[in-house]
């Protein structure tokens, strides 16, 4: 049964995870590839001219049956500009597929040390990654602080028990509203990909009417989603409540149910059991929490259904209850703590579908109540997509991370204008859209991270 469930997930993940970008390097540069003892790959790419900093990346999510070759940086393009100026680069591949963090955090730990002794201690190592390994990068703050000088997380899953509650809630209230007949499996799949076909088949359906899209609507300012999915076109505007909900349906169809409805069967095969709960929960106050609530409120006027009816529904059907011993896996494998003893620097978009930036939220209030604000800054770029960043804005925000590290002192360095203009400066053709951002609070505050 795991293996078939396995098979299926990789299907699923077919549609949403590219292929790793290949290694570059130009002539005199060195070029190493291994295994780790437990089969993980492992690459190093070092500049012939290289400036001491090792940039040590952590990949994002890849399902079973995916292809695992080492990552050591985010594609081609940003590895070969970082090589072309002077820094060395390092990445596994992590053991296994999947919600792999308890293999990744040792993977990425061995991997440094392996370039230390191959090449020597580098004068810095900067941990980076994006999407989950954005939270393999703050894990390792925890696990292996001694060998990081500082770190940049990226588009990070860092409140991974909030982020799996918010997609629980995604599925609850889009199942009991706008779908009750289609008999999805909320937790405890065992068919990943019938199940998300018939989430999809649902969804497309409710999209075909406007008590649908108010539902979807509804569904989408729970979970946190926004009403802005393509980065190739302009925001939606304020008062075009057509096109932000139809954005909603695009990211929850391509980004939010693969998760919801498929993917979480293989976090609940590794971690032996429902890592997600809803009891206890008050939809009626997730929704006057949402930054989208106007949104959702505005289309069930527009199709004459009585918000209040629903919201009692919800409140009338059952929950799902966690396992705790589950919750107890994810929360190790891992919840960052928020203890930091390196400057740390985030970055994400605005119109973040998958992972939603409110996460950035719960991160901060994490750091706050353990006293380390001051080692923190968060930088956000104005645009949809699931870490849609540039390769100058990348750049940008390393480059800003160094000034912390050289001066001691942040100064201005993560100022939407002096990010802009460095950005700029690395050029691209698209212009750099990092401005001032103040994410709302995390829909979830169960985790342990009060709302700041």
């Amino acid at each position: 049964m795991r293996r078939r469930l396995l098979i299926g997930i990789a299907f699923v993940l077919a549609a949403l995870v590219g292929a790793p970008s290949a290694g570059w390097a130009a002539p005199g540069d060195t070029v190493v590839d291994g295994t780790l003892p437990d089969g993980a790959a492992y690459r190093f790419e070092v500049p012939a001219g290289w400036n001491g900093t090792l940039l040590l990346f952590s990949h994002g999510y890849r399902g079973p049956g995916s292809p695992n070759p080492a990552a050591d940086g985010p594609d081609a393009q940003t590895d070969r500009w970082l090589l072309a100026h002077g820094y060395a680069l390092a990445g596994s591949s992590y053991a296994t597929t999947g919600w792999a963090v308890a293999q990744a955090v040792p993977d990425q730990a061995a991997t440094a040390e392996l370039f230390a002794a191959r090449f020597g201690h580098p004068r810095r190592t900067i941990a980076w990654g994006s999407s989950l390994g954005g939270l393999v990068t703050g894990s390792l703050l925890d696990a292996r602080p001694d060998l990081v000088t500082g770190a940049l997380p990226m588009c990070g899953v860092l409140d991974p028990v909030g982020a799996w509650n918010q997609a629980l809630d995604a599925e609850f209230v889009f199942a009991t509203l706008a779908a009750p007949t289609a008999n999805l499996r909320l937790v405890g799949i065992t068919d990943p990909v019938g199940n998300l076909a018939g989430a999809q088949a649902a969804l497309d359906a409710a999209q075909a009417t406007p008590q649908g899209r108010a539902r979807i609507a509804l569904t989408a300012a729970v979970a946190d989603v926004p009403a802005w999915s393509d980065p190739s076109a302009p925001e939606p505007a304020a008062g075009d409540l057509a096109a932000q909900e139809h954005n909603q349906y695009v990211d929850l169809r391509a980004a939010a149910f693969p998760f919801a409805f498929a993917l979480r069967a293989e976090l609940e095969a590794r971690a032996g059991g429902v890592v997600s709960w809803n009891t206890g929960v008050d939809y009626r106050r997730q929704l006057a929490r949402s930054a989208d609530r106007s949104l959702a409120l505005g289309l069930y006027r527009a199709a004459g259904l009585p918000v209040e009816a629903d919201l009692a529904a919800l409140a009338a059907a059952p929950r799902v209850a966690a396992d705790r011993r589950a919750v107890a896996y994810l929360a190790a494998n891992h919840e960052p703590s928020g203890r930091l003893a390196v400057p740390v620097l985030t970055l994400h978009t605005t119109g973040d579908g998958l992972v939603a930036p409110e996460q950035e939220r719960a991160y901060r209030n994490a750091v706050a109540q353990a006293g380390d604000g001051r080692l923190l800054r968060q930088v956000f770029v104005h645009r949809a997509g699931h870490c849609a960043f540039t390769m100058g804005e990348a750049v940008a925000a390393l480059r800003a991370l160094e000034h912390r590290l050289d001066t001691g002192r942040w100064d201005g360095a993560t100022e939407p204008s002096a990010l802009n203009a460095a950005a700029s400066a690395v050029g691209g053709p698209v212009a750099p859209a990092f401005l001032r951002y103040r994410p709302g609070p995390p829909e979830r505050t169960e985790t342990g991270l009060r709302d700041g």
